[in-house]
């Protein structure tokens, strides 16, 4: 897949992470360039609720997954999604 940057265009619920994770399906790598944990979305895949803010959404498609130095990282918050994440059987 070539690279592909999902940018919105104003702050809020506009529909980034449900194209994301769309793409992601058929990427390689999916990276976290920017924002915070402030910035929710929810996926279900396989009938399976996953709730991110912080991480990226190739993650519970078994991506190779980065999070890039513009994203503003809370440690207990990252912590604590990753421990969700994993009770739900996500490989981390």
């Amino acid at each position: 897949m070539a690279n592909v940057v999902v940018v919105g265009s104003q702050w809020g619920d506009e529909g980034k992470g449900k194209i994301v994770d769309w793409l992601s399906e058929r990427a390689d790598v999916v990276v976290r360039f920017q924002g915070g944990h402030n910035a929710g979305h929810t996926l279900v895949i396989d009938k399976k609720v996953y709730k991110l803010s912080l991480l990226p959404s190739g993650l519970v498609r078994g991506k190779l997954s980065a999070i890039g130095n513009g994203v503003v990282l809370d440690p207990h918050h990252f912590v604590a999604e990753i421990k969700k994440l994993r009770a739900q059987g996500v490989t981390i």
